[in-house]
């Protein structure tokens, strides 16, 4: 009986967040990349990691990392803001290179550079990315004229998992956060958490103004693209069956992931922490 081997380029690619809201990011490398076959874990046993510890973020990503190292896949794709703000760093050193490890916020913060008409920034995230004050950090290291102001706004996430946006009381909370007086003379709002583009539409509602809205999920594909393009690594052929983890769920919960990437999935459970 023959053999079959896959070759690198069709493995597939690793996703993972907190929850749901990374599938915002897999739904925009699928749209972009529709060869790719994508293994996504969501770990909603223990979103929201915003207000998670750092040790405990750190030890979530390098178990997930590892889980979908031993899925084979090509390139992990971490589309959660506080994994990559916490624990990027470590789950790069488990890899030790073997495959890209590729965070939301570098490509992000890129881009932010690159645009030059951008002077003042605000940064909307949780609690655990807001305190790392990674974007502020980043933007300033390769511009230090620009303004970053940065807040919490930790009720946005649990909000829009349990499907309360697009009504009153997504708006009140929304215009309540952006109301707050250092995010009054943005010319840019960074959504700093994988759910967020979910609300984009009431964000630009808010604004009676020009602003730019930059949510992850489109820079982040366009990067993981240019990577996989320069490893030689881009899929040539439709890929197989994508694979949808999740840590818990519940039916209604399963119903909801639509949302999020726009066609109807089957999340299968998987725990790891067992």
């Amino acid at each position: 009986m023959a053999t079959f081997f896959m070759s690198k380029a069709e493995q597939p690619i690793g996703i993972f967040d907190s929850g749901i809201g990374g599938l915002t990011v897999a739904n925009a490398i699928h749209s972009l990349l529709p060869n790719e076959k994508i293994i996504y874990f969501g770990d909603t046993a223990h979103m929201p990691y915003g207000d998670k510890s750092p040790e405990a973020i750190k030890y979530y990503s390098i178990k997930i990392g590892q889980f979908l190292l031993d899925q084979n896949c090509k390139a992990i794709v971490i589309a959660c803001n506080t994994a990559s703000s916490l624990g990027y760093d470590d789950l790069n050193s488990l890899i030790k290179g073997k495959i890209p490890v590729i965070n939301v916020i570098d490509p992000t913060v890129d881009f932010i550079i690159s645009h030059k008409k951008l002077k003042n920034i605000g940064v909307i995230g949780t609690k655990a990315t807001i305190k790392s004050n990674v974007y502020a950090r980043k933007i300033k290291e390769k511009k230090s004229d620009l303004l970053v102001e940065s807040l919490a706004t930790p009720l946005l996430a649990p909000m829009i998992e349990e499907g309360f946006f697009n009504n009153n009381i997504s708006k009140t909370i929304i215009n309540s956060y952006l109301s707050k007086t250092k995010l009054k003379k943005v010319d840019a709002l960074v959504l700093a958490c994988t759910h967020y583009p979910l609300i984009k539409k009431e964000i630009n509602e808010f604004y009676d103004r020009d602003i730019t809205i930059l949510d992850s999920g489109e820079i982040v594909a366009e990067y993981v693209k240019k990577v996989l393009s320069k490893k030689k690594l881009l899929a040539t052929k439709k890929g197989g069956t994508h694979h949808f983890y999740v840590s818990d769920f519940t039916p209604s919960f399963e119903k909801s992931t639509k949302l999020f990437f726009k066609e109807k999935i089957h999340l299968e459970l998987k725990n790891l922490w067992q």
